[in-house]
Order: structure tokens, then C-alpha cells, then sequence
């Protein structure tokens, strides 16, 4: 599942820059540089798919950037809590079978997919494990 999602950058008549996100477009903010909108981003994105995540939809998938296109990350433990729902709705996977799947009980589970909570990554890498997955990690130059 990728976690880098274009962003358009639209710079309004207030002097101030707009965000969205065409494969999220709940996801908009405005800030008033390009360093605080793409800070300011990464938080609208973050809310607009735990708001999937309530709703019980399929997360979007991110398309190709455009050359030079701006992306946006999600941080690493959203990414891995997005990654766990989106695999158990593909595999119709309840709350209950992966909490057989990974010794948990229902409660750490519903955390698991709590975007608000901060998860022990070793929970993480665990529901993933048992949903046949596993995390790769990139190491890149900050833009």
C-alpha cells in the first residue's frame, strides 16, 4: 500500500496556499507558505482517512505524482494502522479472527485501528504479520 499521496497546491488571491488531494478530497487545508500547507497536509490527510476508517470505506489509493507534483506521507504508524484496515476489508478479515490471529483481545484490536492512538509498533508489525504482510522501510533525503 503506498503512503505518498499527490498533492495540488493552488495559491489563492489572499495570499495563502491551498491544499487538496485528488484521490482524498475530504483532505484540504490552507496555509500561508508551502512548508506550513504540506505540514498542515499531512494532518488533513491523516484525519480524512481515520474518517474512512469510521465510516468503514475503503481507503483511496494514491496515484502517480506528476512530474515535479508535490506528495504527501503519512507518518509511519498511520501507515501501518491504514495498511492493517484496508487488508482486513480485503480479506474480510473481522476484529474477532484477527484477534485470534494475534493473541490480542478485542480492545487492543480497536486500538490497533484507533488512528488517534499511538500504538506499540511491535502490535503493528504483529497484525501484519498475521494478515501476510510486512513493513519495508525507506530512508530518503527530506524534500
Amino acid at each position: 500500500m503506498v503512503s505518498d499521496y499527490p498533492v495540488i497546491l493552488t495559491y489563492d488571491q489572499n495570499n495563502t496556499i491551498i491544499a487538496q488531494f485528488p484521490d482524498v478530497p475530504e483532505a484540504l487545508t490552507v496555509g500561508n507558505d508551502t512548508e506550513s500547507v504540506l505540514e498542515r497536509a499531512q494532518d488533513a490527510l491523516v484525519v480524512a482517512l481515520s474518517g474512512y476508517v469510521d465510516e468503514q470505506r475503503d481507503i483511496p489509493g494514491a496515484s502517480v505524482p506528476e512530474p515535479g507534483q508535490k506528495t504527501v506521507s503519512l507518518p509511519p504508524p498511520t501507515a501501518m494502522k491504514i495498511g492493517i484496515y484496508q487488508t482486513m476489508r480485503d480479506q474480510k478479515i473481522t476484529r474477532d479472527i484477527l484477534a485470534r490471529q494475534t493473541g490480542a483481545d478485542d480492545r487492543q484490536i480497536r486500538l490497533i485501528l484507533d488512528m488517534n492512538h499511538n500504538t506499540d509498533i511491535f502490535h503493528l508489525l504483529r497484525a501484519l504479520k498475521c494478515l501476510g504482510k510486512e513493513v519495508v522501510t525507506d530512508i530518503r533525503d527530506a524534500a
